[in-house]
């Protein structure tokens, strides 16, 4: 049941807020049983769920372990099959399925069947729950609706609208907010010193006010590839030349991740673009957004081709350049 979990504690830049809320319901006579921690991948909302469900299981008196706690159940996405769960087993880096799993909903519910270990509460994290299909989420649904005595939910969200309607009405909103990119700058450079600064402004205008995106960033290493988009959205890409430079710049096999951070970065170009652009180029950056947003939105879950993919982005943002010659004659 339970996978591997983020460290305790959860000391993040703009976390206050949602602290606040929940100490508040925390100490209120009856402790909301649904919740979802909503806001940009690389918030930190992963910790504050298991800082969080720790602070809602101890009771006073009540010794706690520190590792790991039978009372907080923690889902997230399973190995992708029986291979990569055998390099999990052994230690070794394993690959993801794409969504969290029914059969992980329904042996979750098998669980709560039961009392909680130690004390009288338990802490459900599903991390993150919009990686929840139809039906894996209809079944969470039952449980939302007819929670057991003494057990709470904490749904990770990154993209709250893909949340079924049903799940969001059934529980209390926490809003993680960006961070200023005063704030971001210290961040890289606590974390990342060694960087090139011209990849850490990179990674903050790609990250859109999201530490752990813009960490991620520098690690993957996109600084060529964010130099390549800017260039064909600046200057189009009639022949082609420049999207085949962008697919070399991705690699042969980049990671899912990787895939992820490049579509993030392509809409950080064109959001960057928006600035200042005048109302004939407004269309153009508004189709290309939305291509962006479209395949930001299929990425997670569709087995898209590296290179096709590469070629897609290259493509939508291409068309800002072409636009840009036609507004200027």
């Amino acid at each position: 049941m339970t996978e591997e979990q983020p460290p305790h504690g959860s000391a993040y830049i703009g976390h206050e807020e949602a602290w606040a809320q929940w100490h508040r319901a925390l100490s209120g006579s009856r402790m909301h049983h649904g919740w979802i921690l909503a806001g940009r991948r690389g918030l930190g909302k992963s910790a504050f769920a298991m800082a969080a469900a720790r602070e809602l299981v101890a009771e006073p008196g009540i010794p706690q372990p520190m590792g790991e706690h039978p009372d907080i159940l923690y889902i997230t996405h399973p190995p992708k099959n029986d291979a990569e769960a055998r390099k999990r087993d052994d230690g070794k880096p394993y690959e993801l399925a794409r969504n969290i799993r029914i059969d992980q909903i329904r042996q979750l519910q098998r669980r709560l069947t039961t009392r909680p270990t130690i004390g009288s509460r338990r802490a459900v994290i599903i991390d993150p729950a919009d990686d929840m299909e139809a039906p894996t989420a209809n079944a969470l649904l039952k449980s939302l609706e007819e929670p057991p005595v003494g057990t709470f939910f904490l749904l990770v969200a990154h993209r709250l609208g893909r949340l079924l309607p049903t799940i969001r009405s059934r529980c209390r909103v926490l809003s993680f907010p960006r961070v200023d990119e005063a704030d971001m700058h210290a961040i890289l450079a606590r974390e990342e010193p060694d960087a090139d600064p011209a990849v850490q402004e990179a990674a903050i205008a790609a990250a859109a006010g999201s530490p752990g995106v813009a960490i991620d960033f520098v690690k993957l290493d996109l600084g060529k590839v964010h130099r390549v988009m800017k260039e064909i959205a600046e200057r189009g890409d009639p022949d082609f030349t420049a999207r085949g430079r962008l697919v070399e710049a991705m690699g042969s096999r980049p990671s899912r991740e990787k895939q992820l951070a490049a579509i993030e970065l392509a809409r950080a170009v064109v959001a960057a673009r928006m600035r200042g652009v005048s109302p004939a180029g407004i269309p153009a950056l508004a189709e290309a957004h939305a291509g962006l947003v479209q395949l930001g939105a299929q990425a997670p879950t569709y087995n898209f081709d590296p290179s096709l993919l590469a070629m897609e982005i290259g493509t939508l943002l291409a068309s800002l350049g072409a636009s840009r010659e036609a507004a200027h004659g």
